[in-house]
């Protein structure tokens, strides 16, 4: 079973970014969500105050003014030439993606793509509030071992050192920079 993380490793780019410009292209009451979101970014990075996930909610309130499902397949079609060729050309029945990025979000390409295991940030669409942890670092670990328990990890793929967790427990581990794949070095 090889297992990939999801933004800069088999996406060329940050999903949520994308799907967020994305949206703010075509509603422009998005702008409205800026000062909160520059305030939330300041707090966070500026004054090292709150969590990554609350930062996020902060994020995603542009969510209340996307059009879906209508938005969500627009962004696809046009953003599905984003997966990158060296995987598409290694894609095997039982990959697994575990992503920070909203489930929401990577379901539709997932499902195109058949990919038959998706774990992610459960991220309200409407709202942009989470419903648990953001599926980040150690987190990664404990969703995989909620679904798989013993089953080994032959190959990892992450563009992140935030994700060593899942490295550690993998037979190989390679970190993407983009076309780029390394082994991992401890």
């Amino acid at each position: 079973m090889n297992v990939y993380d999801f933004d800069n490793t088999i996406y060329d780019g940050d999903s949520t970014f994308d799907f967020y410009i994305f949206s703010l292209k075509r509603h422009k009451k998005i702008l409205f969500t800026i000062p909160s979101l520059i305030k939330s970014l300041l707090k966070f990075y500026l004054f090292k105050k709150g969590t990554k996930t609350e930062l996020k909610q902060v994020m995603f309130r542009f969510l209340r003014y996307v059009n879906y499902p209508v938005d969500l397949e627009d962004f696809w079609k046009k953003h599905k030439k984003n997966i990158k060729e060296w995987y598409l050309n290694q894609q095997k029945n039982n990959d697994v993606v575990i992503s920070a990025s909203p489930e929401f979000l990577l379901q539709p390409i997932c499902k195109e793509l058949k990919i038959r295991y998706l774990f992610a940030s459960i991220v309200d669409k409407n709202t942009g509030i989470y419903t648990g942890e953001n599926c980040h670092g150690k987190e990664k670990v404990r969703v995989f071992r909620t679904a798989f328990k013993d089953i080994q990890i032959e190959e990892f793929y992450s563009d992140s050192k935030s994700d060593t967790p899942l490295a550690k427990i993998s037979n190989k581990a390679f970190l993407v920079h983009g076309n780029n794949i390394k082994p991992w070095k401890f």
